[in-house]
C-alpha cells in the first residue's frame, strides 16, 4: 500500500496557518492504555484454493457470487470453519462431494459464517465448500482510517452512468481485511491460497484480475465472462479485479507480460507514465538476486480510490493521481509509487507480514524500495533527498523523540498502523542498516529472507536471523534498538577546538521515557585543507569524545552519511556553514546549509545562495531562489542575469516557476513580458508563476489575463487562480470555488480550500459567505474529511466571526449589517462544526 497522503503530500491532516491550509502528515501518536496484545491470529485451517464466479448489478451495487474453497486443518483435527463474510446474504453453504453437494448446518452472525462440517478432518485431509451469496458493500457499516478512507473492499464507481464526467468502475480494496466484503474466507494476512475466479461483466468493459487471463467466453445476452488463474498462493487481501473501459497498453520483461490499464484519454501517455517498470523490475531483481517471482505484471488506474495504490498480486491498482498527461509529466510523475507497489511484489505479496503488527516488513521496505531507485535511476543526489524526506517526514510527525514501536504489538486498530513509523521511519532505519552492514551483505541478507519464506509469512525475527545467518554478527542489539524499542534521539552537539584537540559533546535529549540510544557514527574532520574520518559509537546520555588535529577544524561534519535516524542540533556557525556547502557536499550537507543561510539572513551568506543557483539539485536551486535577498543592491545586480536565464532555459520546471515568481517579486515592470511570455509555456507550473508574477506587477492585467487562457489550464492552475481571488474577492469568483468543491478529488480540494476560507473572509457578500460555507462543507462531507478539517475549520470560523464583530463596530448602514450577518453566519458554523468533531 502507497498512500498518496501517507508519503508524497502526506495523510491527510490539516491546520490553518495564517488563514491557509495546508496538507500535513498524519502524527505519530503515543499509545495510551493499549493492553491488548495483538496476536497472530490462530490458524485452525489453511486456505489452499479459492474458485469464484461473480456477476454484479450496477443498479443495486450487488455482486452475485459462487465460492468453491478448498481448505484443510492446519494441524489438530476440527469438524468446522469459521469465515468472513461481511454484509451478505448467504443462501447456500454446502460440501462438495465426488455424487455432488451436501448442505451443511451454519450460523451466519456478525458478518462471521460459521460452519458446521460433515465429519472431523485431519491435516492430510482436504476438503471444499461451495457458498453462494449476495456482497451488497454499500449497505456494510464499516469505518476507514487516515490511510484507507473506506474498508467496503468493493466499490461500485458511477453506476448509473449519471456522471458524465467519470467513467463506469468497479474496483476492489482488500487491505486490511476488506476482500471478506465480497467473497467469504479467512481474511487474515497468515493465510494463503491459489485463486481462480470468473467475472461475469458486459462485453465493452475489460476485465484486469491477478495471475493470467486463461479465458473469455462471449455469452448470449451481451455480456462476457473472463476467467484469471492464479497458480501461486498469496494472502486474500492481496486478491483484486478492476473492471471497466480501459484501454491496454502492452510491454514486457524477460517476456512477461507488463501492461497498463488506462483511461483512454490517458493511454496515449502509457509508456510516459509506467514506461520505467521493466527497468525497475530489472534493478529489483538483480539487486535482490531473486527474480520478478510472478507470471505477468499489470497497473490499473481507478476512479475515487480509497487510498494512493495498492500492491495487489500481479496486479498494483492505482488513484487517479498518478495517470497525467505529457503536459503534466512535464511538472513531475509519481515515480516514487510505481516504486514503491512493485518492490512489493517481494515484501508484501511474495513474504507477507504474518500479522498487521510485522507491517514493517511490507511498507517499510516498499519504502526503502522507492529509495533505491531514486538512487539507481536519477544518482546519488536523487536518492539521498528522499532518504532525507522520509526521515524529515516521520520526524515532523513526533514530539520530544517519542513514537511507537515499528514492530508494534500493541495498538487500537489495524489501521492505525499505516502511519509514519510503518513506512518513512522504518525505511530509514533499513538504509542505516544496510549503511552498518554493508551493501553485499545486505542485500544477500533480504535474498535471504524471501527465499527461506518464499509464499508464506515473514516477521522482524526471521529478518533478523536471516541477517545474522549472513554475516555471521548478533542484530539483536539493533533489532533491539529500533524494532522492539519506539522512538528516535534527539542529540545536542557542541563542537570545540583546544591544545591541538578538536571536541565533540554530545548529549542525548529525547524525553527522558524514550530510550537511550547506541549510535555507531561516522565523522569527517576537515583541518588544514584534508579531510580525516573518525568512527565513534555513542552510547551514554552524555559523552565527549577528542582527536588529535594539527590546526582549528574548518569543519566538522558530524554523522557524515546521514544515516541516523534522529534529530541534531549543534553549535555550528555561519562560517561553518559556508565551508559545508562547497566542501562536504552531499545532499543534506548543501541543503542544510542553505536553509541556515536562509534562516540567519546574513549578507555574506547570499554568497553562498549565489553560487548555489548553479547547484546541480533542482531543489536546492529553486531553495537559493527563494532565499535571495534582492533588496541587497550589490545582490540584486549580480542574481538578476542569473535568475532570467534560469526563468528562460532551466531543464526544471520548479526552478523556472520560483525564478519567475523572484523576478515577479521585484516590481520591476521590465518583467511583465516575461510573465507574459510564461503564459505561452507548456509547464502549467511555469505558467501558474507566471499568473503570480503579474498579479504583483500588473494586478488588473492577471485578472483579464485569465479569461484568455483554456479551462485546462485554469483546471491546473487553480491554486493560483484561488491565491488572486483573495485580493480581489468579487461575488462572481465564488462559482470558480463552487466547482472545485463540488467536484474536485481530495488534492484538488485541499490544493484550494484553505484560499477558498480567506477569499471568503475577505468578500462582504453575506449571501456569498452562506454559500460558501455550505460548499466546503459538502466538499468535506463528500470526501469524508471530518476527522481532518472540523476542529481546524471551526476555529478559524470563530476568529473569523470576531474579526468581522469587530469591523462591524466600526462600521454603518448597510455595511455594518452585511458585516453582522457574516459574523452571524461564520459563529454558527464555528459551532455546528465544533459539534461534529
Amino acid at each position: 500500500m502507497n498512500n498518496k497522503f501517507l508519503t508524497c503530500s502526506a495523510l491527510l491532516l490539516t491546520f490553518f496557518v495564517a488563514g491557509n491550509l495546508s496538507a500535513q502528515e498524519k502524527p505519530t501518536e503515543k499509545p495510551e492504555n493499549l493492553s491488548v496484545y495483538r496476536v497472530t491470529p490462530t490458524k485452525i485451517n489453511d486456505l489452499v484454493h479459492t474458485k469464484l464466479d461473480v456477476s454484479f448489478d450496477y443498479a443495486k451495487r450487488y455482486l452475485y457470487g459462487k465460492e468453491w474453497v478448498t481448505l484443510k486443518p492446519h494441524f489438530y483435527p476440527t469438524d468446522s470453519l469459521t469465515l468472513d463474510a461481511q454484509g451478505m446474504d448467504i443462501k447456500t453453504v454446502a460440501l462438495v462431494g465426488i455424487k455432488g453437494n451436501t448442505p451443511l448446518k451454519y450460523v451466519y452472525n456478525n458478518n462471521k459464517l460459521y460452519i458446521n462440517l460433515n465429519k472431523k478432518y485431519t491435516k492430510q485431509e482436504k476438503y471444499t465448500i461451495y457458498i453462494a451469496y449476495t456482497a451488497k458493500p454499500d449497505e456494510l457499516k464499516v469505518k476507514g482510517s487516515a490511510a484507507i478512507t473506506d474498508a467496503k473492499g468493493l466499490y461500485f464507481i458511477n453506476p448509473d452512468g449519471t456522471d458524465k464526467d467519470k467513467p463506469t468502475q468497479i474496483w476492489t480494496q482488500g487491505e486490511t481485511e476488506s476482500s471478506s466484503a465480497w467473497f467469504p474466507t479467512i481474511d487474515k494476512p497468515d493465510q494463503k491460497t491459489t485463486q481462480e475466479i470468473s467475472m461475469t461483466v458486459k462485453s465493452k468493459y475489460t476485465t484486469l484480475s491477478n495471475g493470467k487471463l486463461v479465458s473469455q467466453k462471449p455469452n448470449t445476452d451481451g455480456t462476457r465472462t473472463d476467467t484469471w488463474k492464479m497458480d501461486l498462493p498469496h494472502s486474500p487481501y492481496l486478491f483484486m479485479m478492476a473492471i471497466g473501459d480501459f484501454k491496454i497498453t502492452k510491454d514486457t520483461y524477460k517476456g512477461k507480460e507488463v501492461n497498463y490499464y488506462l483511461e483512454p484519454k490517458y493511454a496515449p501517455y502509457a509508456k510516459q507514465i509506467f514506461g520505467k517498470t521493466p527497468e525497475m523490475m530489472k534493478f529489483y531483481s538483480e539487486t535482490l538476486g531473486l527474480d520478478y517471482p510472478w507470471n505477468k505484471y499489470a497497473q490499473v488506474v481507478a476512479r475515487d480510490y480509497v487510498s494512493g495504490a495498492m500492491e495487489n498480486t500481479t496486479a498494483t491498482l492505482h488513484g487517479e493521481q498518478i495517470q497525467k498527461t505529457d503536459r503534466e509529466l512535464l511538472d513531475g510523475n509519481e515515480e516514487g509509487i510505481i516504486a514503491h507497489e512493485l518492490f512489493h511484489q517481494w515484501f508484501g505479496d511474495y513474504v507477507t507480514a504474518e500479522s498487521w503488527s510485522n507491517l514493517t516488513m511490507n511498507e517499510s521496505f516498499a519504502t526503502f524500495g522507492e529509495i533505491i531507485w531514486q538512487g539507481h535511476d536519477a544518482g546519488k543526489d536523487a536518492e539521498d533527498k528522499l532518504r532525507y524526506e522520509k526521515l524529515q517526514s516521520y520526524i515532523s510527525s513526533t514530539k520530544n523523540g517519542e513514537s511507537p514501536v515499528l514492530a508494534r504489538f500493541h495498538y487500537a486498530d489495524k489501521e492505525d498502523m499505516f502511519d509514519n513509523v510503518s513506512y518513512a521511519k522504518g525505511s530509514v532505519i533499513l538504509y542505516a542498516l544496510k549503511n552498518q552492514m554493508g551493501d553485499a551483505a545486505f542485500y544477500q541478507s533480504l535474498n535471504k529472507y524471501l527465499t527461506t519464506n518464499a509464499f508464506k509469512n515473514g516477521e522482524t525475527h526471521q529478518l533478523r536471523l536471516a541477517m545474522e545467518e549472513v554475516t555471521g554478527k548478533d542484530w539483536s542489539p539493533y533489532f533491539n534498538q529500533w524494532y522492539y524499542n519506539g522512538g528516535h534521539p534527539i542529540l545536542a552537539i557542541d563542537y570545540g577546538y583546544q591544545n591541538g584537540k578538536a571536541t565533540i559533546k554530545v548529549k542525548q535529549t529525547q524525553d527522558s521515557s524514550v530510550q537511550t540510544f547506541t549510535l555507531p557514527v561516522k565523522v569527517d574532520i576537515y583541518a588544514a585543507g584534508k579531510k580525516i574520518r573518525k568512527e565513534i559509537i555513542i552510547d551514554k546520555r552524555e559523552e565527549t569524545f577528542s582527536f588529535d588535529v594539527s590546526s582549528k577544524p574548518d569543519l566538522i561534519d558530524f554523522d557524515a552519511d546521514k544515516i541516523i535516524v534522529g534529530e541534531m542540533n549543534d553549535n555550528k556557525v555561519a562560517e561553518d556553514y559556508y565551508f559545508q556547502y562547497k566542501n562536504a557536499p552531499s545532499y543534506a550537507n548543501r541543503l542544510e546549509a542553505l536553509q541556515f543561510i536562509m534562516q540567519s539572513k546574513a549578507k555574506s551568506g547570499q554568497q553562498v545562495l549565489l553560487a548555489a543557483l548553479k547547484d546541480s539539485s533542482g531543489d536546492l536551486r529553486a531553495l537559493s531562489i527563494a532565499g535571495l535577498n534582492l533588496e541587497d543592491a550589490q545582490i540584486k545586480a549580480a542574481a538578476l542575469p542569473v535568475l532570467l536565464q534560469l526563468a528562460k532555459t532551466d531543464r526544471d520546471t520548479e526552478v523556472r516557476a520560483a525564478a519567475i515568481s523572484k523576478l515577479g517579486e521585484t516590481g520591476d515592470q521590465t518583467y511583465k513580458s516575461l510573465m507574459s511570455e510564461s503564459l505561452k509555456d507548456r509547464s502549467y507550473r511555469v505558467i501558474a508563476a507566471g499568473i503570480s508574477g503579474l498579479a504583483k506587477l500588473a494586478p488588473k492585467e492577471s485578472i483579464s489575463t485569465l479569461s484568455a487562457l483554456d479551462q485546462d489550464t485554469k483546471d491546473h492552475i487553480a491554486p493560483s487562480i484561488a491565491e488572486l481571488y483573495i485580493g480581489d474577492p468579487k461575488d462572481e469568483h465564488q462559482e470558480f470555488y463552487t466547482n472545485i468543491m463540488d467536484k474536485g478529488d481530495r488534492n484538488k480540494v485541499f490544493a484550494v480550500i484553505g484560499q477558498y476560507f480567506q477569499y471568503l473572509r475577505a468578500n462582504t457578500n453575506p449571501a456569498v459567505t452562506e454559500k460558501g460555507i455550505k460548499n466546503i462543507k459538502d466538499a468535506i462531507e463528500r470526501l469524508k474529511l471530518q476527522p481532518y478539517l472540523n476542529k481546524r475549520l471551526s476555529s478559524a470560523y470563530e476568529a473569523t466571526a470576531q474579526g468581522k464583530s469587530k469591523q462591524a463596530g466600526a462600521a454603518s448602514g448597510e455595511d455594518k449589517k452585511n458585516l453582522m450577518k457574516q459574523a452571524e453566519i461564520f459563529k454558527k458554523a464555528a459551532v455546528d462544526l465544533g459539534k461534529e468533531s
